[in-house]
Order: structure tokens, then C-alpha cells, then sequence
């Protein structure tokens, strides 16, 4: 097993839901931090949710108003997402929020068994 210590950013750029991140079906990953940021003069609505590969569902983790110039963190201890799994994130207004994805992704690849 790799462990390979991963950022990926992400700028909101449209108002529908958007895929931000993709575990590939040979890894596993340990989201430690998902940073959000407005930049903008007004309080913007963000929410949050991650699709389970393994039954093809869309699931919602968390919720904020991120206040006017200002940020938010949307993981308060870890979260794991499993072989196949995605983030996804929608903001009420296009092109205000953005941030990043601090993880530990594990690849399985070259595991026996």
C-alpha cells in the first residue's frame, strides 16, 4: 500500500452541483481538511456532499453560510471516502466560493488478496 499526502483546490464557478473530487477504484482516502472560502461582500450558502460508488447515492455531510470575506472548514475530524466515491459541492452564487481538499490518498493497488 502507497500513502501519498494529496491538495486538490477547487472555484465554484457555476451554481449546480459539482464533482470537486474522484477517488479512483483502487485507492481509498482520508479527507483531514476541506477549506472554503468567500471572497465576495455578502454571505454565501455551501453545501456539501459526497456520492457512495457502492450504491449510487448522493449524500449530504454539511452545510454553512460562509459569512462575507471570510472562510470555513467543512471536516471537523476526518472524513474517508471508499474506492469510487466523489465530492461534490454546490454554492448558491457562481464564481464566489472556492478552497481545497487536504487528503491522504492510499492506493491499494499492489495489495495480495
Amino acid at each position: 500500500m502507497t500513502i501519498t499526502y494529496k491538495v486538490q483546490g477547487y472555484n465554484l464557478t457555476t451554481t449546480n452541483l459539482t464533482t470537486v473530487l474522484t477517488i479512483n477504484t483502487s485507492s481509498v482516502a482520508i479527507i483531514k481538511e476541506i477549506s472554503v472560502a468567500n471572497d465576495t461582500n455578502g454571505a454565501k450558502d455551501v453545501d456539501y456532499f459526497f456520492r457512495d460508488f457502492s450504491d449510487s447515492v448522493v449524500y449530504k455531510f454539511y452545510h454553512t453560510k460562509v459569512p462575507a470575506n471570510s472562510h470555513d472548514n467543512a471536516v471537523h475530524n476526518a472524513l474517508v471516502l471508499e474506492a469510487g466515491d466523489s465530492l461534490k459541492f454546490q454554492a448558491d452564487t457562481a464564481n464566489a466560493i472556492s478552497g481545497q481538499i487536504s487528503y491522504a490518498l492510499l492506493n491499494r493497488s499492489q495489495e495480495n488478496g
